[in-house]
């Protein structure tokens, strides 16, 4: 019997979505004001959801201390208060869209996940706008 466990983070960050080999005009067709020169902020809320078998013994799918602990030193601790495209080695050559976070998040919390448990990541980037990964 699988079951879905969730933990709910928050984290504040800026960013700048604009891509190096358009020019300014391009840039500033695609992303409008989200490649503001000058960066803008989101109050991001992460929804990390692990599903897989109850441990016989624990009677957990995945200890929730731990998989919190874990975001914070993943996500939260490098993310929170940051500029991504500045602060954060991951979005050095990677725009920082909401789809690229999630999919950044997934790839940090994923190598300390059993295996045989399936990882998803829900991020919203405001309360109307969210994405998820994988699909």
């Amino acid at each position: 019997m699988k079951v879905a466990v969730y933990r709910k983070e928050h984290f504040n960050a800026a960013h700048r979505l604009h891509n190096p080999e358009w020019t300014a005009e391009k840039n500033q067709e695609v992303f409008g004001k989200c490649n503001n020169v000058y960066y803008h902020g989101h109050n991001y809320n992460l929804i990390v959801k692990v599903v897989g078998e109850i441990d016989p013994h624990t009677g957990y799918v995945i200890d929730i201390k731990v998989l919190s602990d874990l975001i914070k030193s993943q996500v939260t601790d490098v993310f929170d208060h940051k500029n991504l495209n500045l602060d954060v080695e991951d979005f050095k050559n990677l725009n920082p869209t909401a789809e690229n976070i999630a999919v950044v998040i997934y790839n940090r919390l994923r190598p300390f996940i059993d295996a045989n448990k399936d990882l998803k990541i829900k991020l919203y980037e405001t309360e109307r706008n969210f994405v998820e990964y994988p699909a």
